[in-house]
C-alpha cells in the first residue's frame, strides 16, 4: 500500500517498497537535537529512501495562498535546513531512542546517493496580490552553488514538474 505524507496542503504519495518519514516531526529532532546547540536547528520536511537506495531530502514550500514573509534568502534557508538535517540524521543514527527513527537514520546514511529537492508551489498566474515569490531557475542556481558538496544537482520542482527519478506523486 502506498505511503502518504501530508505537508502544508500537499499530499505526497510514495511507493510502499520505500522508506519515507517526516523528519521535522521525529522525536529525536524535536526533543533533543533541535536545542542541542543553544540556537536551534533547521530541518527539511521529508526524508525518503527509494528502491534504488537514493536518499532524498525534500523541503516543501507552498506559497499559493500565503506569501513568504521571512527576510532571509530562500536558497540560504534551504541550505541551512539540509546541513542541519544531515547533522541530525547522523546524530539520530547513534542517539535516537525511537528504533524506527534510528533505523531510518542508519538507512539514510547507507544510501548510495543523496539528492536534495525543493518542492515549491507558487501561484500559477502571478498577480499583484500574489506575485511569484522566486524565480525557480535562479533559485536552482543558488542551491547548486550552496549545496555542491552535498548534491551538485539539487532540484526545484512543483506538482507539475516532478522528474521521472522522483518516484512519488503530489496532489
Amino acid at each position: 500500500m502506498p505511503q502518504v505524507i501530508t505537508e502544508d496542503r500537499l499530499c505526497f504519495t510514495f511507493p510502499d517498497n520505500t522508506i519515507v518519514s517526516k523528519y521535522d516531526e521525529w522525536a529525536f529532532y524535536r526533543k533533543r537535537f533541535n536545542n542541542a546547540f543553544g540556537c536551534g536547528t533547521k530541518a527539511v520536511d521529508i526524508v525518503h529512501i527509494d528502491s534504488d537506495k537514493t536518499a532524498w531530502l525534500i523541503e516543501v514550500k507552498d506559497y499559493r495562498i500565503h506569501r513568504r514573509t521571512k527576510p532571509s534568502d530562500l536558497g540560504d534557508e534551504i541550505a541551512l535546513k539540509v546541513r542541519d538535517t544531515l547533522a541530525g540524521v547522523a546524530a539520530a543514527r547513534f542517539g535516537a531512542q525511537d528504533l524506527v527513527e534510528q533505523s531510518t537514520a542508519k538507512k539514510l546514511l547507507q544510501a548510495k546517493r543523496l539528492k536534495v529537492v525543493l518542492h515549491l508551489e507558487q501561484p500559477q498566474k502571478a498577480s499583484r496580490l500574489f506575485p511569484q515569490i522566486v524565480n525557480p531557475a535562479d533559485l536552482k542556481l543558488r542551491l547548486q552553488m550552496l549545496l555542491k558538496a552535498v548534491d551538485a544537482r539539487p532540484q526545484v520542482v512543483n506538482s507539475r514538474t516532478l522528474k521521472p527519478t522522483m518516484n512519488w506523486a503530489v496532489e
